[in-house]
């Protein structure tokens, strides 16, 4: 668990958008049997962001409610007839665990800038 990526430049990172938004809805994707939909409140406009939540959670409408990061300049990418906005973030699914929403250790306004 202890490999580390290749080191990349700053300039790397600050083409990455993550901001802070409020999930509003989660809706079922019939089509599939890992994504849900959210549609998530970053202040100043709404996204649509497909997720795979549904193997992770019992019920994956809990998140409802709750402020997570976000990467919102993510190319848009058309999955099951809807298109996604953007890539939540989350701890845990690339080692291998159940994943938990990354988020701020208290309330922020929607669309706060991460970095």
């Amino acid at each position: 668990m202890n490999n580390v990526k290749d080191n990349i430049e700053m300039a790397d990172l600050d083409k990455i958008d993550i901001r802070v938004g409020t999930i509003l809805t989660v809706e079922d994707i019939e089509k599939s049997d890992k994504m849900v939909k959210l549609v998530v409140d970053f202040g100043d406009f709404n996204r649509v962001i497909l997720v795979g939540l549904k193997k992770e959670r019992d019920n994956p409408a809990e998140i409802i409610g709750h402020q997570a990061l976000f990467v919102v300049n993510l190319a848009p990418k058309k999955m099951f007839g809807e298109i996604s906005q953007g890539m939540l973030f989350d701890i845990g699914y690339a080692d291998g665990i159940i994943p938990v929403l990354a988020q701020p250790e208290k309330p922020v306004p929607n669309g706060s800038k991460a970095g």
